[in-house]
């Protein structure tokens, strides 16, 4: 299916805010966003308070995000359906991932992340 023009301007608008980085955080954001688009290609990129987000449609809520202050995260709105932890973790609700490079453990497990936001 073709993307429509919002999707394509959406996503232009998230791979310019990628490009505007500094190295290497450039590089890593670019392979954050392959991860998670290639994870799932039905979710559509756009700016989502300033930081890349990925929702089912271009006017429902983002689902995944990613971020760079002073480290890099990745992140799950309040709109996936979280599941408690269990076990150590109780009735915690894993939200948030720091990391500070992308390797390709990081990446699989990225892409596990993503794919828990979907089910």
């Amino acid at each position: 299916m073709a993307m429509s023009k919002k999707d394509d301007q959406n996503l232009q608008q998230v791979l310019a805010a990628i490009a505007a980085k500094d190295e290497p955080l450039r590089t890593i954001m670019q392979r954050v966003h392959d991860v998670i688009v290639a994870t799932a290609p039905d979710l559509k990129a756009r700016l989502w308070y300033g930081m890349p987000g990925y929702a089912a449609a271009a006017s429902s809520p983002v689902l995944v995000f990613f971020r760079s202050d002073e480290r890099l995260s990745l992140g799950l709105s309040e709109k996936v359906p979280f599941r408690p932890e269990g076990g150590d973790g109780g009735r915690l609700m894993p939200a948030a991932w720091y990391f500070d490079d992308v390797d390709a453990a990081t990446e699989r497990r990225i892409a596990e992340i993503v794919r828990s936001a979907l089910d």
